[in-house]
């Protein structure tokens, strides 16, 4: 797995709690369900694939993996700013066609990604 990835799923399980409240990044990549790390894993090498021009012009890939899960998370941070200008605004952009993404905890302990 790359560090963009890495970054992804950190912060993806960081911005994530289960049902009581509680945050969710005492989990990590071993405790997504296989289906949904296959997924996560499709997504972030298609984004990266899509846009290595303006990543190359934007941040380290763990900040662009954590990026763009908060971006197309609709968080209150992400590419848009970062100060990258044009290029920041052209990232964003580029994460809405992958929607939003949540994280659930089951009672197998497994977590679960949905939209």
């Amino acid at each position: 797995m790359d560090n963009f990835t890495r970054a992804y799923i950190a912060c993806l399980l960081w911005q994530a709690t289960d049902n009581n409240g509680e945050p969710l990044d005492m989990y990590d990549d071993d405790d997504i369900s296989p289906e949904d790390i296959a997924t996560i894993q499709q997504d972030c090498a298609d984004f990266q694939e899509s846009n290595a021009d303006l990543l190359e012009q934007a941040g380290t890939d763990e900040q662009n993996g954590h990026d763009f899960c908060l971006t197309r998370n609709g968080h209150g941070a992400g590419f848009w700013d970062r100060g990258y200008g044009p290029v920041g605004e052209e990232l964003s952009e580029a994460c809405k066609p992958y929607g939003m993404l949540d994280c659930c905890l089951g009672d197998d302990e497994k977590i679960y990604i949905h939209n």
